[in-house]
């Protein structure tokens, strides 16, 4: 099946998911898919900071994109459509989103009030993305109890579920008791399933925004600040020559064996290094996994690097950064730091612009446009 172009009213196609789910690898695979059709996509990446691993990989890959920064799409609201407009210039067919990994309440915040842009833009069904490994122990006994509430809420408004990492073998568990999204599985290492779902995304069958959640937004602000957010950004000068793999390598796993030590639990670690000889990526989800690791991994040793590095842990903001900051002190003790730029924090209470209450009756088809009241 073939997606029509028509640039003038591109897609907007929203891809949520947990931390570490396989968003920003999804959305670069089906990128690359929509180019080999001919066409135009673009993306758009939310943090509650700068600096993001995502945004440079986008500019890796030469695709068009944007930031929606300081808050989750909901928050900023504004912004996000003040960033699709700017990216319009691009004559994008489809316009990818993708919210903070910790953030729900998508449907209501944040599709229902782009319903009303429906003369400029058709809005896709909500996909949310699932790990299957990491979905078996959020929805064990075991599980941090704010944590598992931030996933099972994301699984709640889904108007599509996604299982990723299909060609791993790992058994997907049965989310029929917190949803009745339709349910597909795909691999975007592989490209398994990839051009199906963008085919269902795509095609104008499926409703936007089915499901309103009925959520507390205090426990939803209580589980949110449970999550340290680090960001960093520095400019290395090594006294020798050195290779990013054999300069990230270590410091990834520094950091890995420092965090399980102080008993502070990874959500999500990600960095990248680049340097005029190319650039390596790593990425894990928890203390002690083997990092997935991508890019130029034999890269020559270069004299000037640039490191970006996102991390979401359990924890203290503070301790995570005094961490972080050790770890760059013992690892890279023969190299010039410049233009650091740290921020460690944890998140504010979820503050939306707007949000409907429930699906407004007007509203039966996948385009039609809705009235957002203001938020509670």
């Amino acid at each position: 099946m073939s997606v029509v172009s028509q640039p003038s009213k591109p897609w907007i196609v929203v891809v949520g998911g947990f931390l570490g789910a396989g968003k920003t690898t999804l959305l670069l695979a089906a990128a690359r898919e929509l180019k080999q059709r001919g066409l135009r996509s673009a993306l758009i990446l939310n943090d509650q900071s700068d600096a993001l691993v995502d945004t440079q990989s986008a500019s890796i890959q030469q695709i068009p994109h944007g930031e929606v920064t300081g808050g989750c799409f909901c928050c900023r609201f504004s912004d996000l459509i003040h960033v699709l407009d700017h990216l319009r210039a691009f004559a994008p067919d489809v316009i990818f989103a993708e919210p903070v990994g910790s953030c729900t309440d998508i449907s209501a915040t944040t599709l229902h009030p782009l319903h009303e842009y429906s003369t400029q833009y058709r809005l896709a069904p909500f996909t949310v993305l699932v790990d299957p490994h990491r979905a078996d122990e959020l929805l064990s006994s075991k599980a941090d109890p704010d944590m598992h509430f931030l996933f099972t809420k994301q699984i709640q408004e889904a108007d599509l579920l996604c299982f990723t990492k299909s060609d791993i073998a790992v058994t997907p568990p049965d989310l029929s008791s917190m949803s009745n999204a339709s349910i597909r599985q795909l691999s975007a290492k592989t490209g398994q399933g990839v051009s199906a779902w963008l085919d269902e995304v795509l095609s104008g069958t499926l409703a936007a925004g089915s499901h309103i959640l009925d959520i507390d937004y205090r426990q939803y602000a209580q589980a949110e600040a449970a999550l340290a957010w680090l960001n960093l950004q520095v400019e290395i000068r090594p006294a020798h020559p050195i290779s990013p793999a054999a300069l990230l390598g270590p410091l990834f796993d520094h950091l890995d064996t420092a965090f399980t030590a102080a008993n502070i639990r990874i959500v999500h670690m990600k960095a990248i290094l680049t340097a005029p000889s190319g650039y390596i990526k790593a990425a894990t989800c928890a203390n002690g996994e083997d990092p997935a690791v991508e890019g130029n991994l034999d890269a020559s040793p270069a004299s000037q690097h640039s490191l970006l590095l996102n991390l979401r842990a359990v924890g203290s903001a503070n301790h995570v950064r005094e961490i972080v900051e050790q770890a760059l002190v013992r690892n890279l003790r023969d190299a010039t730091l410049q233009n650091q730029q740290l921020t460690s924090f944890h998140p504010a209470a979820p503050k939306p612009e707007r949000r409907i209450r429930k699906i407004p009756s007007e509203n039966p088809s996948p385009v039609a446009a809705t009235h957002s009241e203001s938020p509670a």
